[in-house]
């Protein structure tokens, strides 16, 4: 019989990307009952390696995230229209919040030149570019040590910073959107800015492509249930539209 370890790296082994695996076919394939394949699977699922739901499990999407520049070029079309959605929320002369996140950054591009006297509180350097300095805006910019990679203040100074504003709205981004888990990120800091906005916003509006869900982070942020608006570029799934059931949910045109 297998060792614990055997049998887990030998679960990995068995799974292709993307290909979803029914825990009954493992427990065949490693002669063990569906009960210790499930064992196995909360352990690995702890650690980030799998997806398990519904009685079928998949490795998880690589979620690491590299420069902001690079992560910029990547799924530009879908950020593009999700953008473009998401900004007929915004009304001149509100006052919001736009985090760190590549499509928060084309929402702020989006923003430009079309809507006037805003109140922008940001953390990312790329929103306060965008947004800062013209139409009549306001810009209130986290400080702290800035994140290279990110281009944002995300520390305990842009934390408090962040924390003495009550936006009408935010505009946040997700590393990953997980039926079981809720929303994660793989930035700590980053997170910890998501988990202030949300309670702190009159209202949330999550921008996420496809990309985002059945990818598992690091880090919980929040769950489905504190979204009230969803935009993404596809329509949810069953089991996704029921996460966010309680969310107005948009699919960019």
């Amino acid at each position: 019989m297998l060792r614990r370890q055997d049998r887990q790296r030998e679960i990995l082994r068995k799974l292709n990307p993307g290909e979803s695996h029914a825990i009954g076919r493992l427990a065949q394939d490693l002669a063990v009952s569906e009960e210790t394949v499930r064992r196995e699977l909360r352990v690995l699922e702890a650690r980030g390696a799998v997806i398990w739901t519904h009685g079928v499990v998949q490795l998880a999407a690589a979620s690491s995230e590299g420069p902001l520049d690079r992560r910029m070029q990547e799924n530009v079309v879908e950020k593009t229209r999700i953008a473009a959605a998401a900004a007929e929320f915004v009304r001149e002369g509100d006052t919001i919040f736009i985090d760190a996140g590549t499509t928060a950054c084309f929402v702020a591009r989006a923003l430009a030149g079309v809507r006037r006297e805003l109140k922008v509180i940001t953390n990312s350097l790329v929103v306060a570019e965008t947004l800062g300095g013209r139409d009549g805006n306001s810009l209130f910019l986290a400080g702290g040590e800035l994140d290279y990679d990110y281009k944002a203040f995300s520390d305990h100074v842009a934390q408090a910073y962040v924390a003495q504003f009550t936006p009408h709205l935010a505009i946040l981004t997700v590393g990953g959107v997980h039926a079981d888990h809720g929303l994660t990120d793989r930035h700590a800091r980053e997170a910890a800015i998501s988990r202030i906005v949300y309670e702190r916003a009159d209202r949330v509006l999550l921008v996420a492509d496809h990309t985002k869900f059945g990818r598992l982070g690091l880090i919980r942020t929040a769950s489905p249930e504190e979204v009230d608006i969803l935009v993404t570029d596809r329509a949810l799934d069953e089991t996704f539209a029921q996460v966010f059931r309680r969310a107005t949910v948009i699919v960019a045109p």
